[in-house]
C-alpha cells in the first residue's frame, strides 16, 4: 500500500502543523470522492452528506487506504490522493453506509450479503453498483480539520480495552454521584446506566457465579441501587421495581433494594407488595421500624381516601 504508483498525492493547501499519529488517534476530515474521468464525476462529498468523517486510527476501518493517506497529511492540509482501484474495492459499501447514517430503516436501500443476489440486484445505488461491477481508480480530496490524540478525548465503550472499561466504572459512578447531589437525576442515571452496561458486557465473558463474575456483579449492585434511587426521585416506579428486583435476585436481603422497591410499589398502588417489602425492611433493620410505620400509615390514609373518592364517583354515576 506504500507503493507510490498505487497512491499519488497532490498538495492543494499546505497544513499548519505536523503531528505524530498513534493508534487510537481520532481524525476528523472532510472528503470529496471523484472518478478519474475527464468530468471528475463526484461520487460523494461530506459537506453535502452533512457532516465530516471521523476515524479512529488502528481500529481496522473497512476502507484501510483512508487510514494510510490521512497519516500522510498535516493538520489543516488539503490534498488530493489518486488511489489505484485495487485499494478501493470496499468503497461502494463504505459509501452506502455513509449516505444512510441517521436515516430511518424505511429509507435505507436494500443490502444483500449473498454474492449472487449482490451481483444481480446491487446495493441500491446505481453509481455504486457500477463501481462494484467495473472497479476503477478514485480520487479523494481530503481536508484534515482535527487531530485528537488518544489521551485528549473520552473514548466510546467499543474503543476501550477490558482494563479501560473496568477502570471507567468508578469514574462514571463518581460523576453520577456529583450529578445526583446537584439534583440532576436524569444525567446521574445516565452515568450509572453507562457503568452498568459496561459491567454487563464484561460479565458476558465470564461464567456465571465464577469468581470474576461475582466480583463484577458486586460492583454492579450499588450502581443498580443508585440508578433506582434516581428513578424513584423522578417517580419512574416501574423502572425502580425492575432494577431493585435484579439486585434482590442475587442479594435477597438487600435493605436498600427492598425499601426502594417497596416505595415504588406504593407509587404503583400495589398495596400487598409494598407492605411485604417494607415489613421485611423493618425485620432486617429494626432501626428503620419507625420510618416504615410512618410510610405505611401515610399509605393507608392515601388508600382510604382514594377508595372514598372512587366510591363517590361510582355513586354519582348511578344517580
Amino acid at each position: 500500500m506504500e507503493n507510490s504508483e498505487l497512491i499519488i498525492k497532490t498538495v492543494i493547501h499546505a497544513g499548519t502543523k505536523n503531528v505524530n499519529f498513534f493508534p487510537g488517534t481520532k481524525v476528523i476530515f472532510h472528503f470529496k470522492t471523484t472518478k478519474c474521468d475527464t468530468n471528475k464525476t463526484v461520487i460523494d462529498d461530506s459537506r453535502i452528506l452533512g457532516s465530516p468523517m471521523e476515524l479512529i486510527l488502528g481500529k481496522k476501518f473497512k476502507l484501510e487506504v483512508w487510514e494510510v493517506i490521512i497519516q500522510k497529511m498535516a493538520l489543516n492540509e488539503v490534498a488530493c490522493f489518486k488511489v489505484d482501484k485495487s485499494l478501493v474495492t470496499s468503497y461502494p459499501f463504505v459509501s452506502k453506509t455513509l449516505r444512510e447514517v441517521g436515516k430511518p430503516q424505511s429509507e435505507k436501500r436494500s443490502h444483500h450479503c449473498c454474492g449472487v443476489t449482490l451481483q444481480n440486484e446491487g446495493i441500491g445505488y446505481e453509481d455504486l453498483n457500477e463501481l462494484i461491477k467495473y472497479p476503477q481508480d478514485l480520487e479523494f480530496t481530503i481536508e484534515l480539520t482535527q487531530i485528537i490524540l488518544p489521551n485528549e478525548y473520552e473514548k466510546e465503550t467499543w474503543q476501550m480495552t477490558e482494563d479501560e472499561k473496568l477502570k471507567s466504572v468508578p469514574e462514571l459512578k463518581e460523576k453520577g454521584n456529583i450529578f445526583y447531589k446537584n439534583q440532576n437525576y436524569d444525567i446521574a442515571s445516565e452515568m450509572y446506566a453507562k457503568a452498568i452496561g459496561i459491567l454487563e458486557q464484561l460479565m458476558l465473558a465470564e461464567k456465571p457465579n465464577d469468581e470474576e463474575w461475582l466480583m463484577l456483579n458486586k460492583m454492579k449492585v450499588p450502581l443498580l441501587l443508585n440508578y433506582s434511587q434516581c428513578k424513584l426521585k423522578n417517580e419512574e416506579y416501574y423502572s425502580v421495581i425492575e432494577h431493585c428486583t435484579t439486585v434482590l435476585k442475587t442479594d435477597p436481603d438487600n435493605v436498600k433494594a427492598l425499601y426502594r422497591r417497596g416505595k415504588a410499589y406504593i407509587g404503583t398502588w400495589d398495596e400487598d407488595k409494598a407492605i411485604k417489602d417494607l415489613k421485611r425492611v423493618a425485620e432486617l433493620d429494626p432501626s428503620l421500624q419507625k420510618t416504615i410505620d410512618k410510610e405505611l400509615k401515610v399509605f393507608a390514609t392515601v388508600i382510604k381516601n382514594k377508595d372514598k373518592t372512587q366510591q363517590q364517583k361510582l355513586a354519582q354515576m348511578f344517580k
